[in-house]
């Protein structure tokens, strides 16, 4: 059965999309922790991080830095912090937040509320800017 990440890559479900290549996805948390909460996926599913094949790996994670780049010229923080967790959905996706402390990567509290419009408004401005 595919993941929900297939699904979305797919276009079975929507997403607010900021980046595509051939091979990579990036589109904002639905729950994000932080305001642009950024998930970086391969098109390619791929269970775990580590089991990709090393160039495929580095191309994610070039792919990454230019997502997180786009990110902070759009949404004001300190840094663009990186979180892989793998346990929420079984393929590889790499998590790009906008933080000023440590705290802001925390995945414990209430997600932001954000409406439909805000969402894609801040996909457009992401993407604008890649």
């Amino acid at each position: 059965m595919p993941t929900i990440f297939s699904r979305i890559i797919s276009g079975e479900i929507p997403c607010y999309k900021v980046a595509e290549t051939e091979d990579f996805l990036a589109f904002l948390d639905i729950r994000p922790q932080v305001k642009g909460h950024t998930l970086c996926i391969p098109k390619k599913e791929i269970d775990y991080i580590f089991d990709m094949e090393d160039a495929e790996l580095g191309a994610l994670m070039a792919f990454s830095k230019k997502v997180a780049h786009a990110l902070k010229r759009v949404v004001p923080c300190e840094r663009i912090g990186v979180a892989v967790i793998g346990l929420e959905v079984p393929h590889t996706h790499i998590h790009l937040m906008p933080v000023r402390t440590v705290s802001d990567l925390s995945f414990g509290k209430t997600p932001v509320d954000m409406t439909p419009d805000a969402f894609r408004l801040l996909a457009a401005e992401i993407a604008a800017t890649m």
